[in-house]
């Protein structure tokens, strides 16, 4: 079984060495231990009066807001009585005043390896800020889901976004330690950083395989396996067409009320022939309950996953998107605001390169492997000095 960094702090009793320092905490309900107790409880556990914040990112410390500028408040966790400082609504980044009351900020949050996942980035910024300020940063290093398996196309800095602030491809391939160091290395060299790193973990692994209970990082991430198709659907995100939000199964169904499912289910089977891509399509009705489609009887189809290994989540959906596009006139991109950016369209931001937001729309042909995979060469070499795991 694999041990988690915050079971590591505690079991090698790591955390004898911040006793009496003034400790704040950047979490959610997805940070718990094996028996799923919390790490905030943890850490008023250890730390006592000396734990004085709380900060959540994205969807609320209790993962109970849905997405997209749907910001949580500052309030008091109600079983440590810690105020918790909210970081993705009243503000994005902690205020100095929020870091003047702490010495060490430790890092808790289970992200799901894709870039537009705001977790990341919440990391970014308080990294950016505890540089600015000279407080240390802690990483409790969790599992990247998805493993050390990269996707393109790289983000474009004309792209820069809250789901996108430095040059990653979609599916980057590092958990979120690895990934600390990569952001300490090319922007933050200053900044006193920390990684409590993992037993038992192996790069090469994806979720099931750690043995562990997986606990939804955010509400639409209900089970691991969605997390695998997560860096591809969550492009349809700035589409008309639903990524099964407000269904049992988002990300893992897709579809519009204006699909024309028997004719269109033909193409498919021939787009992705199950021994190529590592899926099946199977023809679903659905009527969201809320976001896209609210009500309405949508046509679409659910992926399922027969190998993962093999699967290719942004490939599949740039192919899916690209054909949908090609054959509706209804089909249509989204216009901003989305993740508070408001003059770059949704799928500018979430795509992040010209190349393939040209050859998209039919202004350019070109390789996508390429884009997707040979152009990851640098990138690849890169990340191997942070590599924090064997494969």
């Amino acid at each position: 079984m694999v041990y988690y960094g915050l079971e590591v702090f505690i079991k090698e009793e790591l955390f004898k060495k911040y006793l009496g320092k003034r400790i704040a905490l950047l979490c959610n309900q997805a940070s718990v231990d094996a028996h799923f107790k919390p790490s905030f409880i943890w850490f008023k556990e250890i730390f006592g009066s000396h734990l004085k914040l709380l900060f959540s990112p994205q969807h609320g410390l209790f993962a109970e807001k849905q997405a997209n500028m749907i910001g949580s408040e500052d309030e008091i966790e109600p079983f440590t009585h810690t105020p918790v400082v909210s970081l993705y609504g009243p503000r994005l980044s902690p205020e100095k005043k929020h870091l003047d009351e702490v010495e060490i900020i430790f890092v808790d949050l289970q992200e799901v390896g894709c870039r537009v996942y705001t977790y990341i980035w919440t990391l970014y910024l308080m990294m950016e800020s505890c540089e600015r300020w000279g407080k240390k940063v802690v990483i409790l290093d969790r599992p990247n889901p998805i493993g050390r398996i990269i996707e393109g196309p790289l983000l474009e800095s004309k792209y820069f976004s809250l789901i996108g602030m430095e040059e990653l491809p979609l599916r980057y391939g590092l958990t979120i330690g690895e990934l600390s160091l990569l952001f300490k290395k090319r922007k933050f060299p200053n900044l006193e950083l920390e990684v409590i790193k993992m037993i038992g973990y192996r790069g090469r692994m994806f979720f099931k395989d750690t043995e562990r209970s997986w606990v939804f990082s955010s509400p639409n991430i209900p089970f691991w396996e969605v997390a695998l198709v997560y860096p591809g659907q969550v492009l349809l995100e700035g589409t008309n067409l639903s990524e099964g939000r407000g269904t049992t199964l988002p990300f893992l169904i897709f579809g519009a009320p204006f699909l024309q499912i028997k004719e269109t289910f033909k193409v498919l089977q021939s787009l992705f022939p199950p021994e190529k891509t590592g899926c099946l399509l199977r023809p679903v009705v659905f009527e969201p309950t809320f976001s896209k489609w609210k009500n309405q009887r949508c046509y679409g189809f659910q992926i399922h996953l027969i190998n993962p290994a093999q699967f290719q989540p942004v490939k599949f959906s740039l192919i899916l998107i690209k054909f949908l596009k090609e054959t509706y006139p209804e089909f249509r991109f989204l216009e901003p605001p989305y993740e508070f950016e408001k003059n770059l369209k949704p799928i500018e931001i979430l795509i992040g390169n010209s190349a393939v937001l040209n050859w998209i729309e039919g202004k350019e042909e070109i390789d996508l492997d390429f884009y997707l995979y040979y152009n990851l060469k640098k990138y690849k070499e890169e990340i191997k000095e942070f590599y924090l795991y064997d494969n």
